[in-house]
């Protein structure tokens, strides 16, 4: 149990320039708090004890703001950074060394039965206020941005940007545009120019054919 925890500590220390102690990590990360509260539930939840698994995991939610189903599967090394609004549904499976940040949710599309949520490979982030929904597979060393919605499997060493997310950096190379946390590529914008684009090609073809009738008219 200590070694868990001198690991859990490690992690925050390693993964938040913000940590000043394991003292301070100790009692005011609910990240961490959040992590250690499921590792029990969960346990209950595998014995079957289904009831005393989700009360200690709605506690934990109450006391964290952070919502993780005793019946998800998380592996070592699972970082939640500032955490509040984090929702990880029944049948998630995380890997390990993941991190995750505020408002993420590992949630199901409501249509699927039996596996409903994500599954996450190895060294995933997840931005803040990201969603990935529904039984879709997310790659070791994936990348989403924050905010953005993912409905379709991601593939290894990708980053993910958009509504739905999009690919814009594969295996280290360039999709549409890098990202960063900051200036993240608005892919919908993009799409509205090139319609735009489109209409106004499309406006200057029916004013020639236009103009092509009028003569013919006049020739007659």
């Amino acid at each position: 149990m200590f070694r868990q925890l001198r690991e859990d500590i490690a992690i925050v220390k390693e993964k938040d320039p913000a940590a000043r102690s394991s003292f301070e990590i100790l009692l005011t990360y609910s990240g961490l708090k959040a992590v250690r509260s499921y590792r029990r539930a969960h346990w209950f939840y595998t014995h079957k004890f289904y009831t005393i698994a989700r009360i200690i995991s709605q506690r934990a939610r109450h006391k964290t703001g952070i919502e993780i189903h005793p019946g998800a599967q998380i592996g070592k090394g699972l970082f939640i950074d500032h955490g509040m609004g984090v929702v990880i549904g029944e049948t998630t499976i995380i890997g390990d060394n993941c991190l995750l940040y505020q408002g993420v949710t590992l949630g199901g599309t409501g249509k699927d039965k039996g596996k409903r949520h994500p599954t996450l490979g190895d060294n995933v982030m997840v931005g803040a206020g990201a969603k990935v929904l529904g039984p879709i597979n997310i790659g070791n060393n994936v990348k989403v941005a924050a905010n953005a919605v993912v409905l379709k499997d991601i593939p290894d060493n990708c980053t993910a940007v958009g509504v739905p997310a999009r690919i814009a950096r594969r295996e280290g190379q360039k999709v549409e545009q890098d990202l960063d946390q900051i200036h993240i590529p608005d892919l919908n914008m993009q799409d509205i120019a090139k319609l735009q684009c489109a209409v106004r090609c499309l406006r200057k073809e029916m004013t020639e054919l236009e103009n092509q009738k009028e003569s013919a008219e006049k020739a007659e």
